[in-house]
């Protein structure tokens, strides 16, 4: 038996126990954890200090970007979000066993639709080191085994925070061993995706090219997003004071983010005017733009965005194109977006109702940052990633991303037979859970 499938299987039997033990051995888990994290920063720091002076190399050589560079970094502020967000996922409700609808079949036979654990999930994610934090801190409270693999450029600060982890669920009594799992190169991946015996959810969080290669070779359900091409359309009817604050924090408060925004459009009727303050603020703001034909026009050293439109910067870059209005804004975001966070910035709230039913989007915002598409600041604790698909999860995916649910039919004795002959009849009453 290969490395790789022994870590499945026992990931999966695993999972069985997971699916069994109380909200208080999880919160324990969780709790533990986050004090063994804390008592020992110091540890992780020296393993990211690793990371990055090796990573500064490879971007010297161009061999990462310093996007990606920037996304390795663990500071303090992260550390410190990446704690309090075990704690926060250890404060929310259990996901699982939930009764989420019942139904009374006839006298004595009730049916109940309840939540459950997914399974083995495995997650390949690239530069992210507190990632492996907040996707362990997900799995165990929602009762999942989880097979972790991270990018090459951030493995010293994984494999220390994995053993801390892994050191912390030690000391926790009923809690199930090799309920959290690391690998780390890109052989074990490949037969990761071939191992649908024993994992039921594969997320990938990283580039198109990752995001491909996994849909493209497993037959394992995957849940993710391939790109983050988010827009911002200014309506004529929009507040500029609310505006430029809004492009500006969606831009370059964290450029390599997913959910930074990568395409402005603009209002005819007001791009004359509201262009030029743009602009200024966005030179402030050390951002290069790329243009439309109009845009181009009205400022000659803007490089057009024909190829850009459907382009993920994750850098201090932007395009901006002058739309004819709401409808022609929504068109150009369903035919170049990537369905995971877009904006509209106006005061009509018809226009907005209409942008916000129309844009094929996991998110849609009004007068706010597309940054916000975050499982942390949606108060679910932490994410797994976001999810742009059309199934069972979209959109930042937290803890209730993680069931699924079953079927539960208490009976006394009851068969189909009497049924289908008329001896007795369905009832089906709704019952409270």
């Amino acid at each position: 038996m290969s490395d790789i499938k022994s870590i499945a299987k026992l990931a999966k039997e695993a999972s069985y126990k997971l699916a069994s033990i109380s909200t208080d051995v999880k919160n324990s888990a969780l709790e533990t954890i986050a004090m063994k994290l804390e008592e020992n920063t110091s540890l992780i720091f020296e393993a990211n200090a690793k990371d990055l002076q090796e990573a500064k190399q490879l971007v010297e050589k161009g061999e990462i970007t310093a996007a990606t560079y920037a996304r390795l970094k663990l500071d303090e502020n992260k550390l410190r979000d990446m704690i309090q967000g075990i704690r926060d996922v250890k404060n929310l409700p259990d996901p699982v066993n939930r009764k989420l609808w019942a139904m009374k079949l006839d006298d004595g036979l009730d049916l109940y639709k309840v939540s459950c654990p997914i399974g083995v999930i495995g997650v390949i994610f690239e530069a992210r080191p507190d990632v492996i934090a907040q996707i362990s801190a997900l799995a165990i409270k929602s009762s999942n085994a989880v097979i972790l693999k991270g990018g090459k450029e951030s493995i010293n600060t994984n494999i220390t925070i994995f053993e801390l982890i892994v050191e912390a669920l030690a000391q926790v009594d009923e809690f199930p061993t090799n309920a959290i799992n690391q690998i780390f190169n890109r052989e074990d991946v490949a037969r990761m995706l071939e191992m649908d015996e024993y994992i039921d959810l594969i997320i990938p969080r990283g580039g198109n090219a990752l995001v491909k290669y996994i849909k493209a070779n497993t037959k394992i359900a995957v849940l993710g997003h391939a790109d983050g091409i988010c827009h911002i359309y200014v309506d004529k009817m929009a507040d500029w004071e609310k505006s430029i604050p809004i492009i500006i924090d969606a831009k370059t408060q964290y450029p390599s983010a997913c959910n930074a925004v990568e395409t402005v459009l603009i209002h005819k009727s007001i791009a004359a005017e509201y262009l030029p303050v743009l602009m200024s603020e966005l030179k402030k703001a050390g951002v290069k733009v790329r243009g439309c034909g109009q845009v181009c026009l009205a400022y000659p050293d803007v490089i057009p965005a024909q190829c850009d439109w459907s382009y993920e910067h994750s850098d201090l870059v932007i395009a901006i194109k002058i739309v004819e209005n709401a409808l022609e804004a929504i068109h150009h975001i369903n035919t170049y977006g990537s369905g995971h966070t877009d904006c509209i910035i106006t005061e009509d709230k018809d226009v907005a109702d209409t942008f916000m039913d129309l844009v094929d989007s996991a998110g849609v915002y009004c007068n706010a940052s597309t940054r916000f598409a975050d499982g942390f600041r949606y108060g679910f604790g932490a994410e797994v990633g976001i999810s742009t698909n059309k199934t069972h999860a979209r959109g930042p995916v937290g803890l209730e991303g993680l069931t699924i649910y079953k079927y539960k039919l208490f009976g006394n004795g009851q068969i189909v037979g009497d049924y289908v002959k008329g001896i007795k009849t369905f009832k089906h009453e709704q019952i409270e859970c």
